[in-house]
């Protein structure tokens, strides 16, 4: 490719990303509930000095970035002076201008509970730095929530779910998870979001004999980690076997290399565990390229690809480098097959990659139209007036692992002793959760293709790969 042409294909996709992200996004986070990823205003006050006691609340601070609706500041305001019957009110108004928003649902269960008995759990998220990432997680814990306090409770108790910000740093999900092992009353956490964090927050949870579930956190790292560390997600064993698997056996393909993270726990593993499967396979990755190193060239690499015969770019990238994988999408032209793990599943690649993006296959651990048995999809759209996220539906599930292990003994030990037990099973969105004695669920992966489609209202979408 000549220079003149790359500077061509650099400049659109950066006009692609300043003009069309702004306009399609909104429509298609409400209508589809894909992670947007960096494209969102990012929280003013979200730096490493806010305080530990402004990252966490139940109800009487919003942790949402950017600005509230008047009625939703009202319920804050009284859910902090115990006004419940008001805040009841405030937050029901809330949720009729803004149903999709599962902050506003918690505080509304969490009102209605008052100071009467509970059971406490809490998530921990990164709304300071990746608020729409947050959102889908905690729209599955609200559903999970919403659904067993408006069926009674948990043999009559009601759970009230608190949130914290830990903004994806591993230093702070490690004082959040100082804080809530202090706190007596918090007795399972849903997070963090991100394998570095998981792995960080972990040894706390672990010394303090508090079970923390991870919906998203896919690192083999995690495997046997801590007796009191799980994950609803199945690991990047499972993503890369089934991407490997793809790659030799149904595209007929045998030589690939990978873009990756080196500075990313999530990344490195997806990495490692492709090049062994792809190995296992009878394939070879003939090359690895780090996203995170400053002289990273998305043209270079592509050409270098090209000039070993690799057939397949697998895209291994996080959250901070997807916009070097969406270059190397760009620069590729559809030449060779794409390949990639679940944190290129966001609206910003379907709103970039487009028709350069189409035909891509994705590892992902549910999808919205993966099972047409389960009933979790048209519930989630009756409740939130939208299509959720995996993200959503393994925090539903690592919400309904609590709570089923919670009505065996509410207490951290009965808990934790629940989750570990060989006869443990609950139903969640994507089918029976059970864990292994590693505290992983040994559960399938999906993978969806990106292809032309009306759902997301941008003009392309994921969908399964029958």
């Amino acid at each position: 490719m000549s220079q003149k042409n790359e500077i061509k294909i650099l400049a659109l996709s950066l006009l692609l990303t300043v003009g069309i992200v702004g306009g399609g996004v909104w429509l298609f986070t409400k209508n589809s509930g894909v992670k947007i990823g960096n494209t969102a205003i990012p929280n003013q006050d979200a730096g490493n000095n806010t305080s530990l006691q402004d990252r966490i609340s139940f109800g009487e601070k919003s942790l949402t970035p950017g600005d509230i609706s008047p009625v939703k500041k009202e319920g804050v305001q009284a859910i902090a002076a115990k006004s419940y019957d008001q805040a009841i009110a405030n937050f029901t108004a809330a949720l009729k201008l803004n149903r999709n928003d599962p902050e506003a649902l918690i505080f509304l269960n969490n009102a209605r509970i008052g100071s009467s008995k509970s059971y406490t759990i809490v998530a921990s998220v990164p709304f300071g730095t990746d608020p729409n990432t947050s959102l889908e997680i905690l729209r599955g814990i609200a559903q999970a929530q919403n659904e067993v306090n408006t069926s009674g409770g948990i043999k009559g108790v009601r759970l009230r779910v608190g949130i914290a910000n830990d903004d994806e740093n591993p230093e702070i999900a490690k004082q959040i998870a100082s804080n809530l092992v202090s706190n007596s009353e918090v007795l399972g956490v849903v997070g963090p979001n991100t394998s570095d964090s998981t792995l960080a927050a972990g040894t706390i949870y672990n010394s303090g004999q508090l079970v923390a579930i991870s919906p998203t956190s896919t690192s083999v790292k995690i495997s046997n980690f801590s007796r009191y560390v799980f994950r609803t997600v199945p690991s990047d064993f499972m993503a890369a076997r089934s991407l490997a698997n793809y790659m030799v056996k149904t595209l007929q393909k045998k030589n690939a290399v990978v873009f990756f993270n080196s500075q990313s726990n999530y990344s490195q593993s997806l990495k490692s565990e492709f090049v062994s499967s792809v190995s296992l396979e009878g394939g070879q990755v003939s090359s690895e390229f780090d996203l995170s190193k400053a002289d990273f060239s998305a043209a270079k690499s592509v050409e270098q690809a090209t000039k070993q015969g690799a057939e397949v770019l697998m895209l291994a990238a996080n959250t901070e480098t997807l916009d070097k994988a969406l270059q190397v999408i760009q620069i590729n032209q559809k030449k060779l097959t794409l390949l990639a793990g679940d944190d290129v599943y966001t609206a910003k690649t379907l709103e970039i990659g487009r028709e350069q993006a189409a035909g891509m296959v994705v590892a992902v651990p549910w999808h919205i139209d993966g099972d047409p048995k389960s009933d979790f999809p048209q519930k989630s759209r009756h409740l939130w007036g939208a299509d959720v996220s995996w993200r959503s539906a393994l925090s539903y599930d690592a919400t309904v692992s609590l709570i089923k292990s919670l009505e065996r003994n509410p207490t951290r030990l009965g808990v934790q002793e629940a989750l570990a037990s060989s006869d443990f099973s609950a139903n969640g969105a994507s089918g029976t959760i059970r864990f292994l004695a590693s505290g992983d669920r040994n559960a399938p992966v999906q993978l969806v293709k990106i292809v032309p489609g009306s759902r997301s209202g941008i003009g392309y979408d994921f969908e399964p790969v029958r």
